[in-house]
């Protein structure tokens, strides 16, 4: 009879397991994270201290020279498709305009999505 203590295999710390958390922190980073719109011309935003943060929905875009862009739209099209899409319920719409922007240009931007059925208007800033 053989008394003497048993052999123990060495086993070695495979990487597969820190492989796989590494992967599925991958995933769940991926599906958690907000993706924001990339504006289709350089814009400069207006500086705001404040904490609120601006929705990801509708942005229209707003150049410095008063260039206009709208969910693939552009300039003349902006419009029309802006009034489509409040008659189909959307009724919010974010803007995010170039901090050189004339006033009289955002006046009237305005009143051009009030004719067009947007009842609520966002204007997005920057950070100092």
């Amino acid at each position: 009879m053989d008394f003497s203590a048993p052999r123990h295999r060495r086993t070695r710390d495979g990487a597969v397991p820190m492989i796989n958390i590494v992967f599925l922190l991958l995933i769940f980073f991926l599906l958690t994270a907000t993706l924001s719109t990339s504006a289709p011309f350089p814009l400069a935003l207006p500086e705001s201290r404040a904490e609120a943060r601006a929705e990801e929905e509708a942005v229209l875009f707003v150049a410095a020279d008063g260039r206009l862009a709208w969910m693939g739209h552009r300039d003349a099209a902006v419009y029309p498709a802006i009034a489509a899409a409040a008659a189909a319920g959307r009724g919010r719409i974010e803007i995010r305009a170039d901090r050189d922007l004339p006033g009289p240009e955002i006046a009237r931007i305005l009143a051009a999505l009030g004719s067009a059925g947007i009842a609520e208007v966002g204007l997005a800033v920057g950070r100092p």
